[in-house]
């Protein structure tokens, strides 16, 4: 007789399609690949991505309830219109969430976690003297979720991606804000003194440098961004 008793391997989980799909969106949203003011339909996504179109639609519908996208009379989506008032209320609310994850990740994070954050920095820094707006969105993006992930709060990380996804595409103003010299963003970004601080556990000046890079980007773009 065989003997069919377990041997300890783990099932191997897949994603539906849909939500691949969506995090694709959220990630290209977040990290200032798409700009505002961009058309979305679902034919031209799931060409792109080489899907068919109701994945590509479900996760649409998911931006949308997430206020990430508004639906234009004819069916397409598009990212919504940013107003002065909005962007405060968005940037004042990440001001919240995103200090409260980074006073708790000091605590939190593993060893591999912070070398990790450490290795981001240095590539935040670098894509800021490339003056390579596009590297640079995408590698603020990734070093700060790497702070937010190591708090391992899933209802601060939830919340923390929600706003993400609303003021990430605006923030490609800093772009042609510097009109080329995008190496003086350094300037009004704290990135290094927040790995100082998480490296040496102190919570609450990792917390206040993230509050200030935060504050300073956003008293930057109330006056030199463009709004509708």
């Amino acid at each position: 007789m065989k003997d069919k008793s377990p041997i300890g391997l783990e099932t191997i989980e897949v994603a539906p399609l849909h939500e691949v799909v969506y995090q694709r969106l959220t990630h290209a949203l977040m990290s200032g690949q798409i700009k505002p003011g961009q058309k979305l339909t679902s034919r031209k996504i799931a060409h792109e991505l080489g899907t068919s179109d109701m994945p590509v639609r479900a996760a649409l519908m998911k931006l949308q309830s997430l206020k990430a996208l508004d639906q234009l009379p004819n069916g397409s989506l598009t990212l919504p219109v940013m107003t002065r008032q909005r962007f405060a209320d968005l940037m004042s609310t990440r001001l919240v969430c995103e200090v409260a994850a980074a006073r708790a990740a000091a605590d939190a994070f593993k060893k591999a976690e912070l070398k990790a954050i450490q290795n981001a920095s240095s590539a935040l820094t670098q894509a800021a003297k490339n003056k390579d707006i596009d590297d640079y969105l995408l590698r603020n993006y990734e070093f700060k979720f790497m702070i937010y992930r190591a708090c391992h709060s899933e209802s601060l990380i939830f919340l923390i991606e929600t706003l993400w996804l609303q003021v990430g595409p605006f923030l490609r103003q800093f772009g042609s804000s510097y009109a080329g010299n995008l190496e003086a963003i350094l300037d009004i970004d704290y990135h290094e003194e927040i790995v100082e601080a998480l490296g040496r556990g102190d919570g609450d000046a990792a917390a206040e440098a993230l509050r200030k890079d935060i504050a300073d980007g956003m008293a930057f773009l109330l006056e030199h961004g463009e709004f509708q």
